[in-house]
């Protein structure tokens, strides 16, 4: 957590700390290129109440996102902070998130991308292929949903939640990417590295040369050792590294 006061006398100082987190996620997203104009979130869980969440306020580019522009909602998506008393939540994206999130108590934080490479492995009828370190980190444990138009239909979400498992990373298909993690650094750590993994497979696939993939046996040991380096938490050595990328930003995102 980020050891930041809140500003909000209505706001803890616990929740203030998650939305600097969170605003700086944002800004790391549009670091590393993994936005797309307005559209896409990543929600997290409000502390202390499991069923209001943080996302961000719609209309707000990701290399812009402060704390003060996360806004907490239901699980239903209606507004329910005193900072945002009226504003603009994009609902329908939050289909997908609210789904998840009350289904799986453990997916603290959710992120979703359309990305260039992340939207055309989607569109690939093989998926992601076994073929780099990055893509073996998901072997055996991602997971996929067809793509059933834009998610506006509330009808969808079970068949989501279905597809989406005990996983914590799935491709949506013809749509784009989506990680979870228990953690705002796990869930960083998972969308970075599929994104990276969906940028390899497109690069190999330019090159018109045959792809050599690793026997099954050092695939399934591949993603034991990813694995393992969660449970060692090295995704947070990682998400501490990324943050000093955006260290000069910090005054801002945490206004």
């Amino acid at each position: 957590m980020f050891n930041v006061a809140s500003p909000h006398a209505f706001i803890s100082n616990a929740e203030w700390s998650v939305r600097c987190e969170l605003a700086a996620l944002y800004r790391l997203l549009a670091h590393f290129r993994m936005t797309d104009l307005i559209d896409t979130h990543i929600s997290v869980r409000a502390p202390g109440n499991e069923g209001l969440f943080l996302i961000n306020r719609y209309g707000v580019l990701f290399h812009e996102m402060k704390a003060s522009d996360l806004v907490k909602i239901d699980i239903g998506g209606d507004i329910v902070d005193q900072l945002h008393v009226a504003g603009a939540v994009n609902k329908a994206g939050f289909n997908i998130h609210s789904a998840i999130h009350g289904a799986r108590h453990d997916a603290v934080c959710i992120v979703h991308t359309h990305t260039s490479a992340g939207m055309a492995v989607a569109a690939q009828e093989e998926g992601l292929l076994p073929i780099t370190q990055h893509a073996l980190k998901f072997y055996g444990c991602l997971s996929y949903h067809d793509y059933e138009g834009i998610a506006l239909n509330p009808a969808e979400c079970p068949r989501l939640v279905t597809d989406l498992g005990s996983n914590m990373a799935m491709i949506l298909r013809n749509h784009g990417l989506l990680a979870v993690g228990g953690s705002i650094a796990e869930a960083f750590n998972q969308i970075y590295f599929l994104e990276r993994a969906c940028q390899a497979q497109v690069a190999a696939l330019t090159g018109g040369q045959r792809l050599r993939v690793p026997a099954k046996e050092v695939c399934e040991l591949t993603a034991r050792q990813s694995a393992d380096e969660i449970r060692d938490n090295l995704h947070i050595l990682a998400w501490e590294a990324a943050l000093r990328l955006i260290d000069d930003q910090k005054s801002e995102y945490c206004s």
